[in-house]
């Protein structure tokens, strides 16, 4: 990534993950923490790496919007001091369209991303979205600077975006309600509790690390350590029976894309 200067807007657990990748790049950026809260391992980082931590704003070449988007309106004002002509703005904030942060920042060269929380450790995936006007240059740009919180996609037409947020977006949570309830159910079967949380949270890693390893289809996966007749069978016929899982998926997907697009709204 050529050396530029950016300015990081809410260095967060997304936040820190992208600074600390960066700062790991052959050709360093001149960051900028802004933070009105920031924490002490934010705090730490700036004295360490010699960055400025809430310095009186100025136009920057990329400006990198990782706050809530609850406290956007408000913070607008201040973030668009950070923005020239020909400043880049590259967005993580869930339900802010494109042509509310061009309105809010007063430019038209922004671009959102959706990331998700295994972004944190450098192993989430982030879908990109941005306006036909912006240049190769800038999406490759925008996609080299995310890239430490892993995979980048896209970009992909904006009211894909929703039904990205219901998939990969929300996607962490309902992982986490599998391991979470297949534990339960271990405990149902008669498992201590710490086993039944040990067994059902290395089943998901293990799982997960070998369908990276071998880079197989899921479904190939699924059927390969399914036996005619066997226990898998049996459990699957269950789950898979037509109010299982892929239904509620469907579903669930469906309405995290719904609340996506009302909070994009301002529903």
């Amino acid at each position: 990534m050529p050396a530029q200067k950016i300015a990081l807007i809410g260095v967060g657990r997304m936040g820190e993950a992208l600074a600390s990748g960066w700062l790991r790049g052959r050709s360093r950026p001149d960051i900028v923490f802004v933070d009105p809260a920031p924490s002490p391992l934010v705090e730490a980082m700036a004295e360490e790496e010699e960055l400025l931590l809430n310095p009186q704003p100025e136009p920057v070449d990329v400006v990198v919007v990782a706050i809530k988007p609850q406290i956007f309106a408000t913070s607008a004002n201040e973030i668009s001091e950070w923005v020239g002509p020909n400043t880049l703005v590259l967005s993580i904030m869930a339900g802010v369209r494109l042509k509310q942060l061009a309105a809010a920042l007063g430019t038209e060269r922004v671009i959102r991303a959706m990331p998700n929380t295994p972004g944190a450790i450098g192993k989430g995936i982030s879908v990109l979205s941005a306006p036909e006007s912006l240049t190769k240059k800038d999406i490759s740009t925008a996609t080299k600077l995310l890239r430490p919180l892993g995979k980048v996609e896209g970009p992909v037409a904006e009211p894909s975006i929703s039904a990205v947020t219901g998939v990969s977006g929300s996607g962490p949570a309902y992982i986490f309600l599998l391991v979470e309830a297949l534990a339960e159910a271990g405990e149902a079967a008669g498992l201590k509790p710490e086993l039944a949380r040990t067994l059902a949270r290395e089943t998901l890693v293990g799982s997960a690390r070998l369908l990276e390893a071998t880079g197989d289809p899921a479904r190939d996966l699924r059927k390969a350590v399914t036996s005619k007749g066997g226990t898998t069978e049996a459990a699957l016929d269950v789950l898979m029976r037509g109010d299982g899982i892929p239904s509620l998926l469907r579903e669930a997907v469906r309405a995290a894309a719904d609340r996506e697009r009302a909070l994009s709204s301002g529903k």
